[in-house]
């Protein structure tokens, strides 16, 4: 029965960018099956975390929880648990390390940050958010990473920075602010509603689109045609995110009315 799931959810997300995920996570979930304790995944983006959701809902006597660090990350771990497991789990490997420059010279950004991290060979499933200011990052990791940060991690690009250790409980919770948008567009395709949302025209929507710079929950907009609906979230690379908050009907006119609510 597990090896069928296995495969139908690996079905499901053959040929998407959900497949590597999918396939760690069945594996996860399996091996919980066979010992009845708890395994926790890497760090999951917000598509990772709907794909470990769908996964929990195959299998029976699974369920699944999230952390990130801190409330209202974005990047988070899950952790798969039998509900025969009698013991608690301890957490979820969760530690952080502050990276800091002078702020005075240079200005670093989550990019620079990001391609440190990858340039020293990390994989990004071990690191969660990163929390940038003028002068510092946060780095979300996995507790296992947090030495090798310590000792190798001595220059973001050409900057030199210092590494210490940082408490996750001094990590603010994350306020979203939101500013919501009501529009009425010609028809429920992407590049209108993005152009509504986002504040631009259509054709530039569609260029963004054939870029492939938007998302549509978090996996690749097929094209420019491509419906939504209520509940989805298009996601554009540097321009934040934006819920479909709900449909209205149609105007006389037959346009369709719709309230948006864009995250900034």
């Amino acid at each position: 029965m597990a090896s069928e799931q296995k495969e139908k959810l690996i079905r499901f997300y053959k040929g998407t960018e959900g497949e590597e995920t999918v396939i760690k996570l069945v594996d996860l979930a399996e091996n919980v099956l066979r010992t009845q304790k708890f395994r926790i995944s890497g760090f999951l983006d917000p598509f990772g975390q709907e794909i470990a959701e769908t996964v929990a809902a195959n299998y029976g006597n699974i369920r699944v929880d999230f952390a990130g660090g801190y409330q209202g990350a974005e990047r988070a771990r899950a952790i798969f648990i039998h509900e025969d497991f009698a013991g608690t789990p301890t957490g979820f490997g969760i530690d952080c390390i502050e990276a800091k420059w002078n702020g005075q010279f240079a200005r670093l950004s989550h990019r620079d940050v990001l391609g440190a991290l990858m340039g020293q060979g990390i994989e990004r499933d071990t690191i969660g958010d990163l929390l940038v200011t003028n002068d510092s990052v946060k780095i979300i990791c996995e507790e296992k990473m947090a030495d090798f940060l310590l000792t190798n991690l001595d220059k973001i690009g050409a900057v030199g920075v210092v590494c210490e250790r940082s408490d996750l409980s001094t990590i603010a919770p994350k306020e979203e602010r939101c500013k919501e948008i009501r529009a009425t567009v010609a028809s429920l395709r992407v590049d209108s509603i993005a152009a509504a949302g986002f504040g631009s025209s259509r054709s530039k929507a569609a260029a963004d689109i054939a870029a492939d710079k938007l998302k549509i929950n978090w996996q690749p907009t097929k094209s420019a045609s491509q419906n939504v609906k209520e509940g989805d979230i298009l996601s554009m690379r540097g321009r934040g995110r934006l819920e479909v908050a709900e449909v209205r009907g149609t105007t006389k006119k037959g346009r369709t009315v719709v309230v948006l609510k864009r995250y900034l």
